[in-house]
């Protein structure tokens, strides 16, 4: 059976400083892998990632740089092939919130920015990175999308409308870099203990506690980053010799409402 071993080869994570973006370098690490922590503002919780990463024994670096900013991520993706020398894993996983209003009561500068983090940005990254992801027999890109695309729910159009662009270039990188090695897949979250998650409950509920939900999840817990992670991981090992263009829905079988 082929295994999770990712010895060998440098991962670059998109908004890794916390959340679901932290919890898969850390895992990327687990398995063998170096990995370039990208962040935008939190410095020292981006440290403490790096921190993390070297003490599972893998090489670690910080970069600042927001996946809108066109200069700021080419600089950043030419300062990795010099550190680590060239990758063969792009994770785009940054990510913010919408407002949560109607279509009637949004402006056209919020869909514009969620559009630009969620679909432009990875666009963005994945062009940057591909000189690099084309040197290696095999390379992985995965798209952190959401189960937001497969409900387009009321009062969330900027959010689900940048995630399903965001699909949308995966599908279609997948097929034009297949003759590259270069396999690329989508991996879409339920409602996870993160910093965004813990946002969404609390604005939706009222209450602060994220894990008062456990009891209306699937198995009896909210998704945590490392439920989110093992999914990337799968993609980007050898266990997974043949797929690509495809989506993974993290949501135990069917997300539970809990309005």
């Amino acid at each position: 059976m082929a295994e999770m071993d990712l010895a060998g080869r440098t991962a670059l994570v998109t908004g890794a400083s916390r959340g679901i973006g932290r919890g898969i370098a850390l895992a990327l690490a687990e398995a063998g892998a170096d990995v370039a922590v990208n962040y935008t503002r939190d410095e020292a919780a981006a440290a403490e990632t790096v921190a993390a990463i070297q003490a599972l024994g893998r090489k670690a670096k910080a970069y600042q740089a927001s996946v809108t900013d066109e200069d700021a991520c080419a600089a950043m993706v030419a300062a990795i092939a010099t550190d680590f020398g060239p990758m063969s894993i792009l994770v785009n996983n940054a990510g913010i919130a919408s407002r949560g209003r109607t279509v009637a009561d949004t402006d056209a500068a919020e869909v514009e920015k969620l559009l630009a983090v969620h679909a432009v940005g990875p666009h963005r990254l994945s062009r940057l990175a591909l000189p690099q992801l084309r040197q290696h027999d095999r390379s992985d890109v995965i798209i952190i999308s959401s189960i937001a695309t497969l409900q387009h729910a009321p009062n969330s159009a900027p959010y689900t409308m940048a995630k399903v662009a965001g699909e949308a270039l995966a599908i279609a990188l997948a097929k034009e870099e297949l003759k590259n090695g270069v396999r690329v897949n989508i991996v879409a979250p339920a409602l996870t203990v993160s910093d965004m998650g813990e946002k969404l409950s609390r604005a939706i509920t009222g209450q602060d506690d994220i894990h008062h939900l456990a009891s209306k999840m699937p198995f009896g817990r909210v998704a945590t980053p490392a439920d989110v992670a093992a999914a990337v991981l799968w993609f980007v090992s050898d266990a997974n010799p043949y797929c690509s263009g495809q989506k993974l829905n993290i949501d135990g079988a069917g997300q539970a409402t809990f309005r």
